[in-house]
């Protein structure tokens, strides 16, 4: 399908727009591969990204923001580029605070005796453990189900069966979102 078939199918609707949509999310898939190499990000962020652009861009062209004046793919690609770039700004900021508190945390657990430094690290493990299942209640049903049903051991062609998503792309992206919500809650960063 080219452009104008997709927009147009977007654009009226109806029982066949999950066909258009599923067009267009593969139509630009090959973002992913150049967002790793040009951003330096990690595939799974970048697949978050790519997904969080085409709902933005399928919200864009339903609600007619998207006019043709460019291409689709100049359109796309601005999209992704800005969220690249969002992410990268994000990481760059909160990493060197999450770095600090890691290395603490650490280095005071070496200075103790093995016995002791061992009972403290797991006391550590539970305590983050009870806070993240008690944080599971707040990020919501489908982001709970799913990310329990991962821990689980489903994997995402399980998971996109289970819960009737289109693709297990479509379950991973889903799933990798909600984990980012869940770290958001936890850390209690946005």
């Amino acid at each position: 399908m080219d452009d104008e078939q997709i927009v147009a199918g977007l654009q009226a609707g109806g029982p066949r727009r999950g066909v258009f949509e599923m067009e267009l999310y593969k139509h630009f898939f090959y973002f992913i591969r150049q967002g790793v190499q040009k951003h330096k990000l990690p595939e799974d962020e970048v697949a978050s990204v790519y997904s969080d652009t085409i709902i933005v861009l399928i919200e864009n062209i339903v609600t007619v923001k998207f006019r043709g004046r460019s291409s689709l793919k100049s359109y796309a690609t601005q999209i992704f580029s800005n969220k690249c770039v969002d992410l990268l700004r994000k990481i760059t900021t909160n990493k060197s605070r999450v770095y600090y508190k890691t290395a603490d945390i650490s280095s005071l657990v070496a200075m103790l005796p093995d016995k002791t430094g061992n009972a403290l690290q797991q006391l550590s493990e539970k305590y983050q453990r009870c806070q993240i299942l008690e944080k599971l209640n707040e990020i919501g049903e489908k982001c709970k189900s799913i990310l329990l049903r991962f821990v689980d051991g489903y994997n995402d062609n399980e998971i996109a069966e289970m819960m009737a998503y289109n693709s297990p792309d479509v379950a991973r992206t889903t799933r990798l979102r909600c984990v980012e919500k869940l770290k958001q809650i936890v850390t209690g960063s946005k």
